[in-house]
């Protein structure tokens, strides 16, 4: 009998066998588990990729449900093939390009289809990940290695001995996903190369791909599943099977562009010149070993660091690159541009990110958000709009609020402003209106969603009736107001004194949905009276004022400004009572609609998505951090974990580990926009951050353990903190940052 080796060590069996050290010290990369979110809901990939890249080389084991959203879901037995590009942690699906799938045998037609050939059973004994890396033996005795450069993929497939093969699917995809256009054409008996259009979330995707094989192999191409002769195949559904006579080993590269075949060959042949797919490995394991030793922690368990650097490895796979080598990329109005410096990314999921992955950029590589927003920028010059939530060249108008705008504000307010900061604070504005003027959208279906008239009616009526057919209007003004309020803090230091008292004003409208007999934020009828009948723990998911949650969740959606919601419960005692109410009440969502992304229930609060992510932090505000305390070191401990169901939600791109990553140093940004820190629980006894200016940031937890989970005091650079907040320009040039821990409640 097999013994059963478990997950996690199989891949540090692995990674103890190569380089253990990087520039002379033990690689951080030996702590991060992939597979970590590819269970429960998390909806994370193994495959290969390095930070923010183009390509994410990995299986895809189903195409259909929720939890395909990253391709690969554990529980899966058997593997497709594996596909060039995925999205990390997302709740809806997207990309899974360009599908390889070894197979062994002479290949024969079944009921006019090739799919007998995949799906090939595997088991997770003989699967193994890491950074950059993904290697898999498959119970037929194909073997298949992959890893990744920013903008090409390379496999490995070892054969048993006899004929084998490779299929090439264009038509692969992910909940039907419509494919538009296709085409593969056959350069030589080394060389292939293609393109895909497909309609999906982002309704025009295009991808092209170059292919480079190191033998030579025979070819037969498939239209509609139908043999076809000639080297050229144009279609929405079309393959390629090349086979090998007894190979052993074949090599691959691919390279990819949105912008055309000569782009994806130039980013192969530039990105991996050779054909050393080791070298190609352990580059991509050290950029990975760059990004990770930006921050170094000591102290805690093995399975704590284990999460904490599997989460730094999942908060920079997004946003991802999309221009080529040669500076060209597809803009947002689907034509092809050239940039004058740095990198355009797609992949923006700023409903999630602006809360904790983003900030986490911007505190340790602030080059890259001012990369980011030059991206966005150009998005609104090119397609009239800042992304909402950006995905290849597309607005997908999916989520709420303006949230490139709290990214932006945020960024400005900590002096990151590496851009034309009067473009940004117009495109921002931009935001606001109900206009349709002047925006490109790629499907009609998009308006709805982009241009929603909950922004007419909070224009005109000052609030948003959710009587008038607007979905999620609590929600809606509920985040037009703090967006509002993040471009106001860029208008007072800008000087536009008329901007920021408009501004203001709407950034105050929270208190509209107010209701203070019942104490939550509730929906609004045109008349500006409450709807009933009510109950704070109902939710549906895709017919309700709330937005995945209820008003449990989204009554503590003011982080702005918390003295003025604590005004309106009547002080800091009621303040505190609603609070506790909120974590200690029955942890049930009533509905047979309700959102599946209410998860990782505390009473009502649900870490598993991201509405409630701040509000723990609200103790602080009132003299009661010792329970901010309490709870993040029980979230911490208990909604995460080393497994691969070891997140209580989706990680949505890197902000739910950004999240851990946050609080697990110490402390964390309740309002982006407001360059405030809020002092939370270090779990490690020691962390430094190497900040990109060159300075270091060096966190201290003494008398830290799993009883010591409460802080007695707090000294920045030598000088006790007087209260549990710090500004961002207080650590931004380094310091020593000492936190006094204790087991009793402070």
């Amino acid at each position: 009998m097999k013994k059963i080796i478990p997950l996690v060590l199989l891949a540090f069996l692995f990674i103890s066998s190569s380089n253990d050290r990087f520039d002379g010290v033990i690689r951080l990369t030996k702590l991060v588990n992939p597979f970590i979110g590819t269970g429960g809901h998390g909806h994370t990939f193994p495959g290969a990729v390095v930070p923010y890249g183009m390509v994410q080389l990995s299986p895809d084991t189903r195409t259909q449900g929720w939890d395909a959203c990253g391709g690969y879901y554990t529980d899966d037995k058997s593997i497709l093939g594996f596909s060039h590009r995925h999205l990390s942690g997302t709740g809806m699906t997207d990309f899974a390009d360009v599908l390889f799938t070894p197979f062994i045998g002479k290949l024969k037609m079944q009921n006019d289809t090739l799919q007998k050939y995949y799906p090939l059973a595997f088991s997770h004994q003989n699967e193994i990940a890491s950074p950059g890396y993904y290697k898999v033996a498959f119970d037929n005795g194909i073997q298949a290695e992959l890893t990744a450069s920013t903008r090409a993929g390379f496999h490995k497939y070892q054969f048993p001995a006899g004929e084998s093969g490779i299929i090439i699917d264009l038509h692969h995809n992910l909940h039907n996903q419509k494919v538009l256009q296709s085409s593969i054409e056959i350069i030589s008996n080394t060389e292939i190369r293609g393109m895909r259009l497909t309609e999906g979330w982002s309704k025009r995707d295009y991808v092209y791909f170059y292919a480079k094989f190191d033998k030579p192999f025979s070819v037969k191409l498939y239209k509609q599943n139908k043999e076809i002769t000639g080297i050229t195949l144009n279609d929405e559904n079309v393959k390629a099977v090349l086979t090998f006579d007894n190979p052993k080993e074949v090599n691959v590269k691919v390279g990819i562009s949105a912008v055309d075949e000569q782009g994806a060959l130039n980013n192969l042949d530039t990105e991996i010149p050779d054909w050393d797919f080791d070298k190609v490995r352990t580059l991509a394991n050290d950029s990975w070993e760059q990004q990770l030793q930006k921050i170094k922690v000591e102290g805690g368990s093995q399975d704590e660091k284990i999460i904490f650097y599997t989460g730094m490895y999942h908060a920079f796979i997004h946003p991802s690159t999309y221009s080529d080598v040669d500076k060209r990329y597809r803009g947002q109005d689907l034509k092809i541009h050239t940039l004058d410096k740095g990198t355009y990314y797609t992949v923006f999921s700023l409903w999630d990110t602006f809360r904790a992955q983003m900030p986490l950029v911007s505190l340790i590589q602030p080059s890259k958000t001012n990369e980011f927003i030059n991206s966005m920028l150009l998005k609104y010059q090119q397609g009239g709009l800042l992304p909402m939530w950006g995905l290849a060249s597309n607005y997908t108008g999916t989520m709420i609020g303006a949230h490139a705008t709290s990214v932006i504000a945020d960024a400005y307010t900590k002096g990151i402003r590496d851009y034309d900061t009067e473009l940004a604070y117009k495109a921002m504005k931009r935001s606001i209106p109900y206009d349709t003027t002047g925006i490109k959208v790629n499907h009609p279906a998009i308006w709805e969603w982009l241009m929603t008239k909950g922004k007419q009616y909070n224009e005109e009526m000052g609030f948003i009736p959710a009587d008038k057919d607007v979905i999620f209007a609590t929600s809606r003004g509920l985040e037009y107001a703090y967006c509002d309020w993040a471009l106001a803090q860029v208008a007072k230091d800008m000087g536009k004194t008329e901007d920021y008292k408009w501004l203001s004003e709407r950034g105050s409208r929270y208190k509209k949905y107010f209701d203070k007999e019942t104490g939550y934020m509730r929906a609004l009828d045109s008349n500006g009276k409450f709807i009933g009948p009510f109950n704070p723990s109902y939710s549906n998911h895709m017919n309700s004022p709330y937005c995945e949650g209820n008003a449990w969740q989204w009554t503590w959606f003011v982080p702005q400004d918390v003295p003025g919601l604590i005004k309106l419960m009547g002080g800091k005692s009621n303040f505190e009572r609603n609070l506790d109410a909120l974590f200690n009440t029955k942890a049930v969502v009533e509905g047979e609609e309700a959102s599946a992304d209410i998860s990782g229930l505390i009473g009502q609060y649900a870490h598993g998505n991201e509405p409630s992510h701040h509000i723990i932090y609200f103790y602080n505000y009132i003299n009661k951090a010792f329970k901010t305390q309490e709870l993040a070191d029980k979230i911490m401990k208990e909604q995460y974990r080393n497994a691969p169901d070891g997140l209580s939600g989706n990680e949505d791109c890197g902000q739910m580990s950004s999240w851990y990553i946050f609080n697990a140093l110490g402390f964390y940004q309740v309002a982006p926009g407001d360059p405030t820190y809020t002092i939370s629980r270090p779990l490690f006894d020691k962390a430094s951050i190497a900040l990109e200016n060159g300075k270091t940031l060096n966190i201290k937890a003494q008398n830290n353990s799993a009883l010591n989970k409460y802080v007695a005091s707090v000294r920045l650079n030598g000088k006790q903190l007087k209260t549990p907040f710090f500004k961002h320009s207080d650590i931004i040039n380094g310091g020593e940052l000492v936190f006094t821990m204790t087991n009793e409640k402070q």
